[in-house]
């Protein structure tokens, strides 16, 4: 299975937090499940730790880094999920979500998160 992470639930897994269930965790490890990382998370992510509002373990360079020697799957943002995103209700107006929503549609695979409001799209989803 191919699955995208949402922004959240790669933090709770990289980061060890107790959100990250056994469940959510054994989806991410198991190896015949192919788990992607939007360079849009990655762009949340990194805004979000420059203001000060999202503390990591490491240095944001350290972080980075553990991303791409962690096995994940980036995934970057093309011209068809930008076409994507323009299609979709604005149930949701957080850009981030609106994005992951975008490239899980248009790229087939399934969203791995614990947001309520991505049952509004037509994405399929797999609860985190």
């Amino acid at each position: 299975m191919k699955v995208l992470l949402d922004t959240h639930v790669f933090l709770w897994f990289i980061l060890g937090q107790r959100q990250c269930t056994p469940a959510t965790r054994a989806i991410i490890e198991n190896p015949k499940n192919e788990s992607l990382v939007s360079m849009a998370s990655l762009w949340e992510i990194g805004i979000k730790h420059a203001l000060g509002k999202l503390e990591l373990h490491s240095p944001f360079e350290d972080f980075f880094r553990s991303f791409t020697d962690g096995g994940f799957v980036p995934l970057p943002i093309t011209m068809p999920h930008i076409l994507e995103l323009s299609t979709l209700p604005l149930h949701h107006r957080d850009p981030f979500d609106r994005m992951l929503i975008a490239q899980a549609k248009a790229e087939g695979m399934q969203l791995l998160t614990a947001d309520p409001h991505f049952a509004q799209y037509d994405v399929p989803l797999v609860k985190a």
